[in-house]
């Protein structure tokens, strides 16, 4: 399924230099990496975050494993603060919305109160997943395989095609991207958005997602290394580091 989204123009008051945010432009398109996780297109008023995983403790408690039950409320959290920090027109979910294909059919009322109150008034799209192929269910918003908007295809797995018949404007999960870098004689490793400067990959927003580095073998031909680029989350804010600078 493929959805079409038209949007009018917004701008947001909040400047990406007080909330360590970092512009960057994907395939022409102007785009901020905000080091909660989300990126934000301020010309549309788009919000968009991936891999929220929500409900992966309950998926694991099914499996007789047992986590602490508190991924989905503390993910929440985090997502209505980038929400109220950009005030978007339209958030994009780009896939693993859901940690398995029954998380959203049993989510607690409460937390699904949650997520209605942040969609109320605006557009909220579900991009469908691996691990939640058949959308959400009694949740607000369209659930889709994929979004076109302008120059711009959301997605959750990146497209396989490489070279002259890679996909530009691509925006895509799954992958978990992170990176990793020597500050202050320590090796860091941080989840990241990666982006060559046509396609962008997402880094997982979900607390108790897990993160692929850029080195491993899933992510070569996605990117022209040459001009790869990870903006690592932060604490409080984006560190942008060129490919080359990264420890392998």
């Amino acid at each position: 399924m493929l959805h079409r989204l038209r949007l009018a123009a917004q701008s947001s008051t909040m400047t990406p230099a007080a909330t360590g945010a970092e512009e960057i432009v994907v395939h022409g398109v102007a785009a901020v990496c905000d080091p909660l996780g989300g990126l934000y297109l301020p010309a549309t008023g788009m919000l968009v975050v991936s891999d929220l995983h929500l409900e992966k403790g309950a998926a694991f408690a099914r499996r007789g494993m047992m986590l602490p039950p508190y991924d989905t409320i503390a993910t929440l959290n985090i997502l209505a603060a980038v929400i109220a920090r950009y005030d978007p027109k339209v958030v994009v979910s780009l896939g693993d919305n859901f940690h398995d294909r029954r998380g959203s059919e049993y989510l607690p009322d409460n937390l699904r109160t949650m997520i209605a109150d942040m969609a109320r008034g605006r557009d909220w799209i579900w991009i469908n997943g691996n691990h939640d192929p058949d959308g959400t269910i009694s949740l607000p918003g369209t659930c889709t395989d994929e979004l076109v908007y302008g120059d711009l295809v959301f997605r959750h797995e990146p497209s396989l095609a490489t070279g002259p018949n890679a996909v530009k404007g691509e925006v895509a999960g799954h992958l978990h991207p992170s990176a990793t870098v020597r500050r202050r004689e320590k090796s860091v490793r941080r989840p990241c958005f990666a982006s060559d400067g046509h396609r962008l990959l997402m880094p997982a927003f979900g607390v108790l997602a897990g993160g692929l580095d850029l080195n491993h073998k899933a992510m070569h031909g996605i990117f022209d290394r040459e001009t790869l680029v990870a903006h690592l989350l932060g604490r409080d804010r984006i560190y942008s580091v060129r490919y080359g600078n990264l420890l392998g």
